[in-house]
């Protein structure tokens, strides 16, 4: 099969297309024929050896769509010839990946498999994340920065289907017009605007953020009593001063979670929850994937370039086969 390897940490320019030996396989998993793949700033972290390992000669990828081509030994869940998107750990830049079969989910009929290849990893951080972890609730105001990423768009329109207030942030005008369009009450252009300026008058209960550095401590100060503070990453700083007083007069709540690692019953209860929850919004068309530009998987490096330009609004995605 055809595949993406990472030859060395590095820039863009360390992907290369190569031949790998179709994987097999092993028990409760099935093989996938891939017929697309999500693009993930992870993929581009382990790309230049950012998780403290070195990437040579591995296949990047967390999250495809495509057709059951094998069923290995005890997996019982699918058939050959079923349509399926899922949340893997790695090598989704291929033509074929094995996976566990509790880690996917139905592709809807109305989605195509660039749609349903954009959904698990966003999805599902989304669900664990802010609903779970974050216990987001109806009638509660819901902050998310990068309101135009590919988690963003998935975290507007969950928190809108499941009755929260929604409030944004994102660098332009026109991604702000279209977190509004999707449902954000107001969307705040950070770079005009000081968002905890702007949004001083909304008591916010839960935040997701993936910026970290000195929003913080703003967002600290936006919180509403028994706030939560949730981290998904933390692009602009992994070191944040804050106000210890700020926390204990407001009860707040600070926490954070990374997928990618957590150990495989976890995923495979979080697929299901997923599916029970939030597919049902997908199949009747109340959450939209938002695919912003499809690529060859010959292509990865133009995708990673153009997923780290942050000029995207939405997925970006690989077309494999």
């Amino acid at each position: 099969m055809k595949a993406i390897i990472i030859t060395k940490p590095g820039d863009g320019s360390v992907l290369a297309l190569q031949e790998r030996a179709i994987p097999q396989p092993e028990s409760g998993q099935i093989l996938i024929r891939v017929r697309a793949a999500g693009v993930n700033r992870s993929d581009i972290h382990q790309r230049t050896g950012g998780y403290g390992t070195d990437p040579t000669g591995q296949i990047p990828g967390l999250e495809v769509a495509g057709i059951v081509e094998k069923c290995g030994p005890n997996a019982s869940q699918w058939k050959i010839g079923d349509s399926v998107c899922a949340l893997i750990s790695g090598g989704g830049y291929a033509e074929y990946v094995a996976v566990d079969e509790r880690h996917c989910l139905p592709v809807p009929a109305t989605l195509t498999f660039a749609e349903a290849a954009s959904l698990p990893e966003t999805v599902l951080t989304v669900w664990s994340t802010a609903f779970q972890w974050g216990q987001l609730s109806a009638g509660e105001n819901f902050l998310i920065h990068g309101g135009s990423s590919g988690i963003g768009v998935t975290a507007i329109q969950l928190a809108k289907a499941f009755g929260a207030d929604v409030y944004a942030t994102a660098g332009s005008d026109e991604k702000c017009a279209v977190c509004e369009q999707l449902g954000a009450v107001r969307c705040v252009n950070y770079k005009k605007e000081d968002f905890e300026q702007v949004l001083s008058s909304v008591p916010i209960d839960v935040i997701l953020d993936m910026v970290g550095g000195d929003y913080t401590q703003k967002n600290l100060n936006l919180l509403a009593m028994d706030g939560r503070l949730m981290f998904i990453n933390a692009m602009q700083g992994a070191d944040s001063q804050i106000r210890i007083p700020t926390l204990m007069q407001k009860r707040i709540t600070i926490s954070g979670s990374m997928l990618k690692p957590r150990d495989a019953d976890f995923k495979a209860k979080l697929t299901a929850d997923v599916e029970k929850h939030v597919w049902p919004l997908v199949a009747d068309g109340q959450f939209k994937p938002i695919v912003y530009r499809t690529f060859h998987l010959s292509e990865a490096a133009k995708a990673q370039e153009l997923m780290e330009s942050s000029d995207h609004i939405g997925k970006i995605i690989l077309a494999v086969q």
